[in-house]
């Protein structure tokens, strides 16, 4: 069958995409070598921006192409994870793929994989990450855009999205996490993350990274013959619309990484677009107030860092009322750190399990908080449950809700905010299209 045969729907697309979970994660650009191959090297035919670092990664990315975006240029944008749908992960102009372009880049990916799968071992496979990775990319290429900002997933060295060679790469921050993967200290996560920084290219360094990583960072900059940039502090940048300082930051990196590529390509930039860009960011998942009433965020902050983020941003979105918490994390990361971070605000807490096979156990997490003499717990493992007993008791005190802990858990909780909408909505439109029937 000829790539241009397959003819998918957007839930089959999916369904090829959550059957490949099976096989987990596997280091190495081989495979996603091979797919360029076979799908004609779409990653060569537009400059790239590549954002790697631990926090901060999906913001930036969605920030520097809105700035490009308002100075005239067609920008792809590539990130991950989702929230509710896989087409998130994937901007054309800022919007996300309608449902059949995205079925097509999704047949057309797994069409390479199929003839990439046939020429490795028996253990070996292409990924999900990378059958995404190779749909985005050969996506952009069919739209015709002008420059893709391409958030890398884990690492940098063996990372599917190193394969494009961007001219401009972004260093967010530096924490410890995924350790077991990329090393034990900051100065090695440091160094393979940035590996995949090429000859000549320019690197845009994010102004919280910690003194090790910056080390790393300069010398392997030398090393390559990069030029620095880093956000300026004496330029006045216009805060995003987006809310929390952790925001303002990203904004200010993302800019910084904006102009290294205008100035390669030879535009100006105009401080009116710039606003303009600012102005028109939103980022789900990040402080998203979803009610009034109690006042509810949800945040995808996932490690301490995050968390350490989030609190500072906390009383720019949330009055300052009895608190009451909904934390679900998975078991690979600082749990005791993260409650650290977040007991001290909280009143009550409900511990819940994002859905994945890595959550942690909401009775660890109660264990840990009682360890901290933190006893106001509840442990609800159904996230959508112990969201509604949190909003409950946060109601009769005239108190706010916190969701956080995992980007799964907040993507669960918007799905099933969508769906009780969808529904709410049907009825509506059942109830109008019968307007004299009656109920019994």
């Amino acid at each position: 069958m000829q790539p241009s045969d397959r003819q998918w729907t957007e839930a089959q697309a999916e369904a090829q995409l959550r059957s490949l979970e099976l096989f987990g994660m596997r280091f190495g650009l081989d495979r996603m070598r091979r797919m360029m191959t076979v799908l004609g090297s779409p990653e060569q035919r537009f400059p790239s921006i590549q954002v790697l670092g631990t926090n901060g990664k999906s913001s930036t990315t969605r920030m520097i192409a809105a700035i490009l975006e308002r100075h005239g240029l067609r920008t792809g944008a590539y990130l991950s994870p989702h929230l509710i749908s896989y087409r998130e992960r994937v901007l054309i102009g800022e919007r996300e793929l309608d449902p059949d372009a995205f079925a097509r880049s999704i047949a057309r990916a797994s069409w390479a994989a199929e003839r990439v799968n046939r020429t490795l071992g028996q253990d070996d496979h292409v990924t999900q990450f990378e059958l995404l990775t190779a749909a985005a990319l050969w996506q952009m290429a069919e739209q015709g855009i002008d420059v893709a900002a391409v958030e890398a997933g884990l690492g940098g060295r063996f990372d599917a999205t190193s394969v494009i060679d961007a001219g401009v790469i972004v260093l967010t921050n530096v924490g410890l996490e995924h350790t077991r993967w990329l090393g034990p200290t900051l100065k090695d996560i440091a160094e393979e993350k940035l590996a995949a920084l090429g000859s000549g290219a320019t690197l845009v360094l994010g102004a919280q990274l910690a003194p090790a990583a910056l080390q790393v960072a300069e010398r392997i900059a030398r090393e390559r013959g990069a030029r620095i940039a880093r956000p300026s502090a004496a330029r006045s940048t216009p805060p995003p619309s987006a809310p929390g300082a952790f925001q303002r930051r990203n904004f200010a990196l993302a800019r910084a990484a904006a102009e290294a590529h205008l100035q390669d390509v030879g535009i100006a930039v105009r401080e009116s677009a710039v606003r303009e860009a600012a102005l028109s960011i939103t980022v789900p998942g990040r402080l998203q107030l979803i009610d009034g009433d109690p006042p509810t965020v949800l945040d995808g902050a996932h490690n301490p860092d995050a968390v350490d983020a989030l609190v500072e941003s906390l009383p720019e979105v949330l009055p300052d009322a009895p608190l009451a918490l909904v934390l679900g994390v998975l078991d690979d990361k600082d749990a005791a750190r993260m409650l650290g971070a977040l007991l001290p605000l909280t009143e009550r807490a409900w511990f819940t399990a994002p859905p994945s096979s890595r959550a942690l156990s909401p009775a660890t997490l109660q264990s840990l908080a009682r360890q901290m003499g933190f006893e106001e717990v509840a442990c609800e493992p159904h996230p959508a449950r112990a969201l509604e007993q949190a909003r409950a008791w946060a109601r009769e005190r005239g108190g706010a809700v916190l969701v956080t802990g995992s980007v799964y858990l907040v993507g669960d909780l918007l799905a099933e905010r969508s769906r009780m909408q969808e529904r709410r909505s049907g009825n509506v439109a059942g109830t109008q299209a019968q307007p004299g029937s009656s109920s019994r």
